[in-house]
């Protein structure tokens, strides 16, 4: 124990103990009182980094979803199209959460981030905010003229529960054969609605913990939830069949929920053929990148995930010719 906290920054220690005394997941009236301070705060921000843009698309069964398009302010033609899902357990969140990720990606990149304001399972439950992601992405694909992106570089990302969604929209694009994705990646997805791993187990960490893993699957599932009927397409890591999937990058804390989780779901991909870029920052806690940004373990984490993003804009690429 003494040996993994010498490994833990000690602003990344004492932010995590702060946290895990404020901010708990009880029950969803807490995901809704969260949901009312991003809507008030966070709706509508703008960046003087990056140029934001709000528009409505509509879906094939004519829904209306709410995007978030984030560019360059010195756009360039023929950028890298990323479908960017947003995090907060499928309960809570807006596309405007991740500001800072966006800023930084297209700092390192000629790229366009699109993010769907995904349908919340405070709503509706699974499947709807997978409809709406694969919905965006196939809009993505068939707008890439007017978005300025590449048809051959079209990637999926998120965090979290995003990361967990973007998993599911790949394989759900895989097997649909309408939109060929060239990069995942999923920032330490919520994988696994089972919860049996022992990192998923009576896990106390900040931020992020069984009792708040547990809320948030119920409430995305909903009648499905702790059946044998739910899909890999919510439950990415239900999936047997990791061929043909596009190369993926990720990171996680080895002390966070979904660390087992996340390790199998990588050392699956790669058994399949999947190229795999993967790394663990020991005794650090869900979204430690975010949360304590500065701390020698968030620094690396972001450089680990820039490198990688500006290697796969140069890299992976895949035609939409089926």
């Amino acid at each position: 124990m003494n040996e993994t906290k010498a490994l833990i920054d000690k602003q990344l220690r004492l932010k995590g103990k702060v946290l895990a005394r404020l901010v708990k997941y009880n029950d969803e009236h807490d995901f809704e009182k969260y949901n009312k301070v991003m809507n008030i705060f966070l709706k509508g921000e703008k960046s003087r980094k990056i140029f934001c843009e709000e528009k409505y698309i509509t879906t094939r069964n004519n829904n209306k979803i709410r995007v978030c398009i984030y560019s360059p302010l010195d756009k360039k033609p023929n950028a890298t199209g990323l479908l960017w899902l947003h995090g907060g357990g499928c309960a809570m969140g807006i596309p405007e959460l991740d500001m800072q990720y966006y800023e930084k990606l297209i700092s390192v990149a000629n790229c366009v981030i699109i993010v769907p304001d995904y349908t919340l399972s405070l709503e509706k439950p699974y499947p709807q905010a997978l409809y709406d992601s694969y919905e965006t992405l196939y809009w993505m694909k068939n707008n890439v003229e007017d978005l300025g992106i590449r048809e051959d570089q079209i990637f999926v990302g998120g965090k979290s529960a995003g990361g967990g969604l973007a998993a599911g929209t790949v394989l759900y694009a895989r097997d649909k054969k309408e939109v060929n994705v060239a990069f995942q990646m999923p920032l330490y997805p919520m994988l696994d609605d089972r919860m049996n791993t022992p990192s998923s187990i009576d896990n106390d960490a900040p931020v992020w913990n069984s009792k708040s893993n547990y809320l948030a699957w119920k409430l995305y599932l909903g009648d499905l939830f702790e059946t044998d009927k739910v899909s890999k397409y919510a439950s990415p890591s239900r999936e047997t069949d990791y061929s043909n999937l596009p190369p993926i990058f990720t990171f996680i804390g080895d002390a966070e929920p979904f660390y087992d989780e996340t390790a199998q779901y990588i050392e699956n991909l790669k058994k399949d053929g999947v190229k795999a870029h993967f790394y663990v920052h020991k005794g650090c806690y869900h979204s430690f990148d975010k949360v304590c940004s500065h701390s020698h373990q968030g620094k690396e984490a972001i450089k680990e995930m820039l490198e990688t993003f500006k290697y796969a804009t140069e890299n992976y690429f895949a035609s939409q010719c089926y």
